[in-house]
């Protein structure tokens, strides 16, 4: 696959919930050799609210990418780390902001988290972000407004893990619906067969990424291309 790739375009790569930077590893060599710039953060994910997760983990990283003269800032993000941009961008401004890869977000939270953020050892594991994470008027992912920015959505839609899978409208990536991935202002969406905790794995998301990085677009007869203001395409299917 070929790609026209400015130079100096950085990419951000934000985890999720009680992961690392490692994580995003296999995605990050794929963006390098793709010729961009990329920062793979990692920021404590279980020890702070999302409010204090989202400049902490954002912030460092566009004051790497503007040290390089990046003309444009992209993000690839996996589950909540898109929700950090999200949070990020609703008191703030990125100037530079491309496009934006969100794999699995729970852009309207998780009714796994509805149904056992009460149970003894969740918030002890996941931490005060993932107490923030279900489906009520209170959460945070309801809090956030539309985006306005080029976002790309890829949804798993195989799980391994059934019990929680118990608790989301089908189809679901284990952790996910594919349904609460969504979020108004989104241009693109796929739904591929991948569960939650593989998808910045898998070579095919990768693809979707890049070529979305580079089009705007996803490709495949499975994508699905939405009117957003951020691209201004009367053409293109409305939600």
């Amino acid at each position: 696959m070929s790609f026209n790739i400015i130079a100096k375009d950085c990419v951000v790569l934000l985890h999720g919930l009680a992961r690392s930077a490692s994580a995003m590893e296999t995605m990050q060599q794929s963006l390098d050799d793709a010729g961009y710039h990329t920062l793979n953060v990692d920021y404590p994910s279980r020890k702070h609210t999302i409010e204090v997760l989202a400049p902490m983990a954002i912030e460092p990283a566009l004051a790497q990418c503007r040290d390089k003269q990046s003309d444009a800032i992209h993000f690839v993000t996996h589950s909540m780390g898109g929700i950090l941009l999200r949070q990020y961008l609703q008191d703030n401004e990125i100037p530079e902001l491309g496009r934006v890869v969100m794999m699995g977000p729970p852009n309207q939270g998780s009714q796994v988290v509805d149904n056992i953020k009460d149970l003894p050892g969740f918030e002890a594991f996941n931490g005060p972000a993932g107490m923030q994470l279900g489906t009520g008027e209170q959460d945070v992912p309801k809090q956030l407004g539309p985006v306005n920015f080029e976002l790309g959505i890829i949804a798993g839609s195989s799980s391994i893990n059934l019990l929680l899978s118990n608790f989301l409208p089908n189809p679901d990536d284990g952790k996910v619906s594919v349904e609460n991935t969504k979020v108004q202002g989104m241009c693109a969406l796929i739904t591929v067969n991948v569960s939650h905790p593989f998808l910045m794995k898998r070579q095919k998301v990768i693809k979707q990424v890049l070529h979305f990085l580079e089009t705007g677009k996803f490709s495949g007869d499975k994508a699905q291309q939405f009117d957003c203001l951020a691209q201004k395409n009367p053409e293109a299917e409305t939600i």
